[in-house]
């Protein structure tokens, strides 16, 4: 199992507590490894990890149409991203407008981080239906974030994974992608390119 494969494992069902072992000496490892979180999380406060997004944003998005299916059918969209922060900074609430082939679009995202995990969820509905998407849970490590949930599409179940990376004060870009293989491959399916806009 790869690093990436044992995160989100330990993201989505709980930490090392939900891994059973019929072995003692394993049973002792992981009794041991669910100390280690406490220490961790006061190793480094995240919560002002994503401060970098206040603001307004020009943003480009492509969006594939068939990811799982090695295809190659998209649709790009062009439009706008503003982001207020709430809780002064513990949350910050995302609005995306956004026009392309199918109209109009807009969706919205609510980032709440979780002081005691030291994680942030990223929340996502869109206009269209009103319903809040599974929550992608993660953190921000060397200027990149990522963030991980398990959903179900068309029967399969998949695991996603978000991805903030290239941030600078001006600029910065997001992709969402899927895994149909437990995290071995990713597919993306969601790629924003994204750039402040000037007053």
């Amino acid at each position: 199992m790869t690093a990436t494969q044992k995160l989100i494992v330990l993201m989505i069902f709980g930490g090392p507590g939900a891994i059973t072992c019929p072995h003692r000496a394993c049973a002792a490892d992981t009794a041991a490894a669910s100390f280690a979180p406490a220490t961790q999380s006061a190793v480094r406060d995240g919560q002002h990890d994503f401060d970098f997004n206040l603001g307004v944003w020009r943003t480009h998005i492509r969006r594939v149409l068939d990811p799982l299916s090695g295809g190659t059918h998209s649709m790009e969209l062009n439009g706008t991203v503003s982001v207020r922060k709430v809780w002064d900074g513990r949350a910050w609430l995302e609005e995306i407008e956004a026009d392309g082939p199918n109209g109009h679009w807009e969706g919205m995202t609510l980032f709440l981080y979780n002081p005691q995990a030291h994680q942030w969820s990223q929340n996502f509905a869109d206009s269209q239906n009103g319903v809040v998407t599974t929550p992608l849970i993660g953190e921000f490590k060397n200027g990149r974030g990522e963030l991980f949930s398990q959903d179900t599409r068309g029967g399969r179940t998949l695991l996603i994974r978000a991805v903030w990376s290239e941030i600078t004060p001006d600029a910065h870009h997001f992709e969402e992608s899927y895994s149909d293989d437990g995290g071995k491959t990713w597919a993306p399916v969601f790629i924003a390119s994204l750039t402040r806009e000037k007053s």
